[in-house]
């Protein structure tokens, strides 16, 4: 038989994907900036500056475990506080009543932290929007309430491993390689970058793209065969594990916790903040972080503003991002900033120079 085909075109070798200049720009700018606040912020910051940094570090954390429900998946929570403060809880407990290295404190406070957290969101996943926040919450309400019970532990036995006396308490330890405060700060900023490769890596894979699906239409994503409570209680679970682990990191940094420090209304600015960042993106964790963590205590050592007058400018932020801004600061910032860049241009550019006539010809 004669083959009509004809010859096969050799085959091509198929070229690794470039990465184009603006994600090589994006990639070295985030270099950069870590090795700066890995390496140059430490020796020029105060005390001050040191804890309110590793505060921004931590916080960066929550945001961003807020930040997936939001932005990603389409799930209002207010209850990421309480889960906050159930790992800090979990860590600081494992922090007294054990001797195991840090590293693994924070990730056993993370899963203990996930799995709660699982646990008790599991009924209200079927809800949404409005519904989902108010039950959220109560919940953060009513952790509020059982931890007025229970104290944080500092250093008693049982399993509250709360002491009434006032007399000897101890402090929560820190790990030996980071015992002093700019030590621990590069600590919480590596654990930080840890967090945000591991939601990294989600988002880029099946899961991130199913849980795209869901934020658009989860009606769409039960006709394609989605099972969307899977995978949004996947969300909840990684949301919950990095926020666990946040908690732990927030014990040692404070050394001393009290149920005082969590009121309820904490968790509506800081769904507040992650609005304002950029819910739809991984850098406006860190400037949620930095609105809710740094720009108080600027604020109140520059001019003495206390907190509560925050309340007031989140709420105006919070307007202002859904009248005009849906994506936050890490949206909008950079478009006007390539507006502001061509306005500048257009007026500084100078005059073409005039066309020179060419003579007459004879």
């Amino acid at each position: 038989m004669i083959d009509t085909i004809g010859p096969k075109a050799p085959a091509t070798p198929s070229r690794p994907p470039v990465l184009d200049r603006r994600s090589l720009t994006r990639a070295t700018v985030i270099v950069v900036l870590l090795l700066l606040a890995l390496f140059a912020l430490p020796p020029i910051m105060t005390g001050y500056y040191t804890d309110t940094m590793t505060q921004v570090a931590i916080y960066s954390i929550v945001t961003l475990g807020l930040g997936l429900l939001v932005g990603r998946v389409g799930l209002y929570s207010l209850g990421q506080l309480a889960v906050l403060v159930i790992g800090a809880w979990v860590g600081a407990r494992l922090l007294f009543g054990t001797g195991q290295p840090y590293i693994l404190v924070l990730i056993e406070a993370g899963l203990v932290t996930m799995i709660i957290g699982s646990l008790i969101t599991l009924p209200a996943l079927r809800l949404r929007g409005l519904y989902l926040a108010l039950i959220t919450l109560m919940l953060a309400g009513a952790v509020t309430v059982v931890l007025a019970t229970l104290n944080f532990p500092n250093g008693g036995g049982g399993f509250s491993g709360y002491n009434g006396s006032f007399l000897h308490i101890p402090q929560i330890r820190r790990p030996s390689f980071a015992g002093t405060d700019p030590a621990y700060y590069r600590f919480s900023v590596v654990v930080a970058i840890v967090m945000f490769l591991l939601v990294f890596v989600h988002l880029r894979t099946r899961p991130g793209r199913v849980w795209a699906a869901i934020k658009q239409s989860e009606p769409a994503s039960l006709a394609a065969g989605i099972n969307t409570t899977v995978y949004k209680l996947w969300a909840m679970a990684l949301a919950s594990f990095v926020t666990g682990v946040a908690g732990a990191l927030l014990a040692g940094a404070d050394r001393e916790l009290f149920s005082i420090d969590f009121p309820v209304q904490n968790s509506i600015e800081l769904l507040a903040v992650v609005l304002m960042g950029g819910a739809f993106a991984l850098s406006g964790a860190v400037i949620a972080a930095f609105l809710l963590a740094f720009l108080p205590a600027l604020l109140y050592q520059l001019w003495s503003v206390p907190n509560d007058w925050l309340i007031i400018l989140f709420g105006v932020g919070v307007m202002q991002v859904l009248a005009t801004a849906p994506g936050g600061i890490a949206d909008q910032f950079p478009r006007d900033m390539m507006r502001l860049y061509r306005l500048i241009s257009r007026r500084w550019r100078p005059p073409a120079k005039p066309r020179e006539q060419g003579g007459d010809g004879a």
